[in-house]
Formats: C-alpha cells, structure tokens, sequence
C-alpha cells in the first residue's frame, strides 16, 4: 500500500465525471464521508482526447495539455457546485483532478485498507455492456471496500423522456404519475 499512515484521516474516494450516475455516487459519498467522520475526496479522471497514444503523435497536443487539465478542474469545481451548492459536502473535502484511464487511477487514489471507493454502478439492463466498466474494474482490483451505486430511478425516467422526444413520439398522459 502506497502511501499508508496509521494516523492519517479514514478518506472516502469517489469518482466524479458530471454524469448523472457520478453526481449520484458523489452524493452517496458525501453521506458515507459524515457517517464515519471522514474526509471526502472526489476525483476527476481525465485522458486527453483520442488517448494517451494520440496525444503523444500529435505535436499539438502537447500545447493543450496544460488547457485540458484547467478544463477538468473547472468541471470538478461545477459539479461540486451543483451538487452541494454553498453549503458544503458536511465533511472535510479534497478535490483531485487526475490524469489517467478512470479505473486504474481511482484504485490508486483509493491505496489505503480503510478508504472506502464509492462508484457509479452505470446502466441497467443491456446497457450494462458498454456501461460500467469503471466500477467492475474497481470492484475487482481495489484494496479496500468498494460502494457501488445503483443509478438514480430518475435517471432511467430522465432517459426514457429523452428517447420519446429524440423518436418525436407523443406523451400518454398516463404514464405520468
């Protein structure tokens, strides 16, 4: 374990990208960090666009880097925002914005026997083939407990009405309860 002290604060790690089903996990944390007087740590996984390979052949991208990397703070600090507005998570907060592959990174972050990782479980369904696949990597690779979070039922309705809208397909009164 990289990193470990005896004495240093129980953390709970959590995965932040600003989709709805981080945004979710990022709440869950939040409640697990004040439950066991933790600090909360949310984490923003970023990869240049197109890969690591693709930056590294592009003499250009290596001017945007610094950009990019400015880009995913600004988008850790707005979904913090949004999600806990002036108040605060209610426990100690230390936002990390880190360049790598998501899954590799959050285990890494999360390198001490008692952190807890809290991920976005992704997609139900047949969705669950290409959603998900930072979650099962955590599941399987971590070195302490892993909270996995079922997406929000509001987040499968908020997608249904957007499919219905994307078909321009009417809305049955009746399915609105």
């Amino acid at each position: 374990m990289s990193g470990y002290d005896a004495c240093a604060p129980v953390r709970v790690v959590v995965g932040v990208s600003g989709s709805l089903g981080s945004v979710t996990a990022l709440s869950r944390a939040a409640a697990e960090a004040r439950r066991r007087d933790a600090e909360l740590w949310p984490v923003l996984v970023w990869e240049p666009p197109g890969g690591e390979l693709a930056a590294r052949r592009s003499p250009a991208s290596m001017l945007l880097v610094d950009e990019w990397q400015r880009m995913a703070r600004q988008r850790l600090l707005d979904v913090l925002e949004d999600v806990f507005g002036d108040a605060g998570p209610g426990a100690p907060l230390h936002g990390l914005v880190v360049r790598g592959t998501p899954g590799l990174s959050l285990v890494e972050t999360a390198d001490r026997e008692d952190d807890v990782l809290v991920v976005g479980a992704g997609r139900r369904g047949w969705h669950r083939a290409f959603s998900g696949r930072v979650a099962r990597y955590c599941l399987s690779h971590a070195h302490c407990p892993v909270l996995a979070v079922p997406p929000s039922p509001l987040e499968e309705a908020l997608a249904a009405a957007h499919r219905r809208n994307s078909w321009h397909l009417p809305l049955d009164s009746r399915q609105l309860s």
